[in-house]
């Protein structure tokens, strides 16, 4: 491109802004090589006038002995992982006495009262059944699940992030992300998106590179949100710490949800790897990360707050996408055609693609159902379940999902739905690599303004999802064939 070329006509202003834009995507950015370089003078300078006594190792601070563990390349990722299973180890054992409690008040004890109260006031049926058995139970399984893990949850996890852990876990990951192709920035909006993807999509600004913000935007959705985490922890209570004596279900359940988060970081590293090979080919830049000193917690202020600003903030969100949902679970499972409901077509055209990667036309629906929100996925699956099974007598008609008050009961509603260890696997699997809500979708567009790189952000997870998911049921089914 020459200026002769430009004043001659053959290139619009408009051409060349976005040849520009185009190869700003491909190159790193200079104002990361000048701050690199500034960073490289100063520490020249400073080793040029300042002297500084060699002191035996008993002599480092603290912060210094702290890190010399923490981001060792022998001890980091060991320590990081450990960490975050105890952390999830508590969140589990914790949560499943508050959750049982919820679920015997929310279900077993107020819902009945409010047949009761619908009966005496001669309420029809079919409005009870639409407030009741729809909208009130999807929400009180919604709290009932939710709320207990993420209120243990979100404080460990703001306690690590006000301790000064988290910017060392972004320091041990910055080596791994250059491998990949992408920026080493990339591990501080992976770590949000842990919270929420959408608030995670918003982080990565400070990415300059176009490039690798893309990268980091695409493949957020491989780090497990707030709205997962009940739907992994449920799960793996159920299938796989039932599988061990009781004594060990709770870490052997934790170590399955950190396996599945520990998968999704891998997913991260190899997605970006193949993106800054393919689509998003360019050239890897670089970043100065200063690490902040360690601080003592401030333990009950951040309780306060991780509770008022995530826990209730998210509860509140699920609240507002589930009543809607149930009410949409309701009237599909109760209105008929041709004397079948709604649901049960859908469910059976979508049973045979479910059952070949492992899950069920009921999980499927379910998903479609909770694009808004991943917070609603299990308490859409049970109701489902329940709506078109006819558990205990409960036909479509009753729409209710009573025996859910318990964790025993709801493993009751996923045997009678068909479900398998395998079902239990692959659902932790799909909800791990399946399409963003539709928040962070949005937000994936507002922020790219690029209907192609959302699409993409969009369809990829899903059609990966769809790929493990068959890879896992087949090798599953492969394997009970030859072994028995």
């Amino acid at each position: 491109m020459t200026t002769a070329t430009i004043s001659q006509g053959n290139l619009t202003p408009q051409d060349v802004l976005e040849q520009a834009a185009s190869l700003r995507l491909r190159v790193g950015d200079f104002h990361e090589k000048l701050v690199e370089s500034n960073y490289a003078e100063a520490a020249d300078i400073a080793d040029s006038v300042v002297t500084r006594p060699e002191r035996p190792a008993h002599g480092l601070s603290l912060d210094q002995r702290i890190d010399r563990l923490v981001t060792s390349r022998l001890w980091g990722f060991p320590l990081m992982i450990l960490l975050f299973a105890i952390v999830f180890w508590i969140t589990i054992s914790g949560a499943n006495i508050p959750s049982s409690m919820l679920m015997n008040v929310l279900i077993g004890r107020i819902y009945p009262l409010l047949h009761v109260g619908a009966d005496a006031i001669h309420l029809p049926w079919w409005l009870s059944g639409l407030l009741i058995d729809g909208m009130y139970l999807a929400t009180a399984w919604v709290i009932s699940v939710m709320l207990p893990p993420m209120a243990i949850f979100f404080p460990l996890f703001t306690l690590l992030e006000d301790f000064g852990y988290l910017p060392r876990v972004a320091f041990n990951l910055d080596n791994v992300f250059r491998k990949s192709g992408a920026h080493g920035k990339q591990a501080l909006s992976m770590m949000m998106g842990f919270g929420c993807n959408a608030a995670a999509m918003v982080s990565t600004r400070v990415i300059d590179s176009p490039r690798e913000r893309l990268i980091a935007m695409i493949t957020n959705n491989f780090a497990l949100c707030n709205g997962r985490w009940p739907t992994q922890i449920l799960i793996a209570t159920l299938f796989i710490g039932s599988l061990v004596p009781a004594y060990l279900a709770g870490i052997v359940s934790a170590l399955a949800v950190v396996g599945i988060a520990m998968l999704g970081v891998l997913l991260t590293f190899a997605v970006s790897w193949a993106l800054s090979r393919t689509l998003l080919q360019g050239e890897v830049s670089t970043f100065s990360l200063e690490l902040p000193p360690y601080r003592p917690p401030r333990v009950w202020q951040t309780i306060y707050t991780s509770i008022i600003d995530r826990t209730l903030f998210v509860l509140w969100r699920a609240v507002v996408f589930a009543l809607p949902a149930g009410a949409v679970i309701w009237l599909v499972s109760n209105i008929q055609i041709g004397g079948e409901s709604i649901a049960a077509y859908f469910i059976n055209w979508l049973n045979p693609l479910g059952l070949l990667i492992g899950l069920n036309g009921v999980i499927l629906l379910a998903y479609v159902v909770a694009i808004p929100a991943n917070e609603i996925v299990i308490p859409t699956i049970l109701m489902l379940t329940v709506l078109t099974t006819g558990i205990s007598g409960m036909g479509a008609g009753a729409g209710v999902m009573f025996e859910a008050n318990s964790p025993a009961g709801a493993m009751a509603i996923f045997q009678a739905g068909g479900w398998t260890l395998l079902t239990g696997v692959n659902l932790m699997l799909f909800s791990l690599i399946h399409n963003p809500c539709s928040t962070t979708i949005y937000t994936m567009y507002t922020e790219s303004g690029s209907r192609k790189w959302t699409a993409v952000a969009a369809l990829l997870p899903l059609a990966m999802g769809f790929v493990v998911t068959f890879m896992v049921a087949q090798a599953w089914r492969l394997g009970a064939m030859i072994f028995g």
